[in-house]
């Protein structure tokens, strides 16, 4: 189960999940040329091995598991993946 990061990351991109994370699946960070364009960060579906660390991590609780994610943010899925295509 992939964890997305949602509607309260736009404009934050706190990036104390990338800072958290093992794999290194949560982009653009810092030190990436798109960050300054980025309007929030996103976590690779494919990458993400699930284990959680980013979650509690966020500042303003933006990420979820697929199955936890809001209703209202659900589109928020095909949104992260969409980035990495």
């Amino acid at each position: 189960m992939t964890y997305v990061i949602a509607e309260p990351c736009i404009g934050t991109k706190d990036t104390a999940c990338v800072d958290v994370c093992p794999v290194d699946c949560i982009h653009p960070r810092k030190d990436e040329e798109a960050f300054e364009g980025a309007e929030m960060l996103y976590i690779h579906p494919d990458e993400c091995i699930d284990c959680g660390a980013c979650e509690p991590a966020c500042p303003v609780q933006a990420i979820f598991t697929e199955d936890d994610c809001p209703e209202q943010w659900r589109h928020f899925i095909e949104i992260n993946a969409n980035y990495y295509k």
